[in-house]
């Protein structure tokens, strides 16, 4: 393979309303794993898609060396197929089990081609992603979301491409399907681009692409080594302004010297004119001389005043608006002996079939404990939270629950009334506050002036995240328990960290379901718990590795 994989030459692309994405992107991806970065709503998928084929530039172009594999993030994988024809085998296993019957057809053997061992590797590629006991002949239906992602990338990866674009390749799958792409991903010989959110997925990159304003830059190491690069830059950049703010204001303090300076040499030079009695056509002479001589000197300092405010804008704009959360939130604050939650053999039924193991499931949540709830997908972990919150009625055993107010967060982000504004919805859930202390609440979550007047059904993702956060933790009363279900899902990676934010102010215990263990770490997660077949159990914190 050559030094490069993917070139865009100013590649430009717009969408029908005439929004424009790109304009006159030029960028290379050379040999290795790139990961692409970017707040939601940058073009990190519309990029993918345009260097897929899928879509069409309205200028420039795109060239892929070599076979182009793309697994997207909405997979149109459902219905009625096998997984043998979306691995894309079903010709040369139905060619190879004619001929193994003895029909030594021509068309049997070009089907097959030198394709024999095509059973032998589908299996080993569906093996090697968890999918061992998935028949080729299932129906992708009865498939999990989990296991459909996996299948994606196993079709992709039979294809043995060249060039492999992921866009969230770890969106609905568990911890352990997780690392098993980890591990695919990090012995994959060929180019690598992925869009991901999931941290340590990134740090396993050869380096970062930066998406950033249309344009794209590149950073050698992890992701980690990214953000301790982002971060000196951002330092750097906040030095450049104080030194560019304070060179501004000596240059308009001199600048009104010099003014205050020329009038009173103005103002000296006419009394002794007058005094010195010098015909009128020579005194006139002088002052407009003097005057020349003083704009010249107020014009330099005013050229000054503006090269010094030129080097604050460009300063100014080099230094990001990270858009971090600052709370305090003292009201929900939980005492360590507390009993929350307590439950004895619980217990719910799907399609009149017990949903846990059949002695049920034990829980004591205890002060503000924090609390991370894992296992595969399809055992009830969603189900659980909503039996916590009340949602849902144990079928089984005993349930109870501390008197306080449990909040229930989740995957959809659906709490709030979509038709109303964000400064509606806090009213709701925190009517006896004020309006101007409602109002300084929600500039915590970055809602100002007229951004607080915004239904919540025209929100982006991460605004709709922290809307919610803004109403669920001010509420009346506060929270003592909040459960999240996936909070992280679609989730930029920005929204993210203002997510971790505002769960490390929080004071009470939460439940947080999520496979994204580098955000469950950074939250303060001290109790692992995992809910399988064989019941619910304390595990130990998996190795951060």
């Amino acid at each position: 393979m050559s030094d490069v994989c993917v070139v865009c030459t100013n590649l430009s692309f717009s969408w029908p309303d005439d929004t424009v994405v790109f304009q006159d992107l030029s960028c290379t991806v050379p040999p290795g794993r790139t990961g692409l970065v970017a707040p939601n709503g940058a073009g990190k998928s519309t990029l993918l898609r345009l260097i897929a084929g899928q879509l069409t530039p309205t200028g420039g172009s795109v060239t892929v060396e070599g076979v182009l594999g793309y697994l997207p993030q909405d997979l149109p994988l459902t219905g009625e197929p096998t997984v043998a024809e979306v691995l894309g085998v079903a010709p040369a296993l139905a060619a190879l089990r004619a001929i193994e019957a003895g029909d030594a057809s021509a068309e049997n053997f070009a089907a097959v081609g030198d394709d024999w061992d095509v059973e032998e590797r589908s299996r080993a590629e569906l093996d090697r992603l968890g999918l061992g006991e998935v028949g080729l002949d299932r129906r992708l239906h009865t498939l999990s979301g989990g296991q459909i992602v996996s299948l994606g990338l196993a079709a992709q990866l039979l294809r043995r491409p060249d060039v492999l674009l992921l866009d969230e390749p770890t969106n609905n799958l568990d911890l352990d399907a997780r690392h098993r792409l980890y591990s695919v991903l990090e012995s994959w010989p060929g180019c690598l681009l992925l869009v991901s959110h999931d941290r340590m997925l990134l740090d396993r990159m050869d380096r970062i692409a930066e998406l950033d304003g249309g344009q794209l830059r590149l950073f050698g190491g992890n992701f980690t080594a990214y953000e301790a690069a982002a971060q000196a830059a951002r330092e750097l950049a906040e030095r450049q302004v104080r030194s560019a703010e304070l060179e501004v204001k000596r240059e308009k303090r001199e600048l009104q010297q010099a003014r205050e300076r020329a009038e009173r040499r103005a103002g000296n030079a006419a009394r002794n004119l007058g005094n010195a009695g010098l015909a009128r056509i020579v005194a006139g002479g002088l002052k407009r001389s003097a005057q020349e001589s003083a704009g010249r000197a107020q014009q330099t300092h005013a050229n000054r005043v503006s090269d010094a405010q030129g080097r604050l804008d460009e300063a100014s704009r080099a230094l990001r608006d990270e858009q971090t959360l600052t709370l305090d939130l003292p009201e929900t604050d939980v005492p360590a002996g507390r009993t929350l939650i307590e439950g004895r053999q619980l217990q719910l039924r799907y399609d009149s079939r017990p949903l846990f193991a059949d002695d049920g499931l034990e829980l004591t949540i205890r002060g503000p404990e924090r609390i991370a709830l894992t296992g595969p997908n399809g055992v009830g972990k969603s189900s659980l939270l909503r039996l916590l919150t009340g949602e849902l009625e144990a079928e089984g055993g005993q349930l109870r629950r501390a008197d306080g107010r449990v909040a229930y967060l989740s995957q959809r982000l659906d709490l709030l009334d979509a038709d109303r504004t964000v400064a509606e919805n806090l009213a709701a859930y925190a009517p006896d506050r004020p309006q101007s202390q409602r109002m300084n609440l929600l500039a915590r979550f970055l809602f100002r002036g007229a951004r607080t007047q915004l239904p919540v059904g025209v929100l982006s993702g991460g605004e709709r995240l922290r809307a919610t956060l803004a109403c669920v933790l001010y509420a009346q009363p506060a929270p003592h328990l909040l459960l999240l279900d996936e909070p992280t899902n679609n989730l930029d990676l920005v929204s993210v960290g203002q997510l971790e934010n505002a769960l490390n102010s929080y004071r009470g215990a939460f439940v947080v379901v999520s496979h994204d263990e580098r955000f469950l770490r950074d939250i303060g997660v001290r109790r692992w718990l995992r809910l399988d077949g064989d019941g619910l159990r304390e595990i130990p914190a998996p190795d951060p590795r």
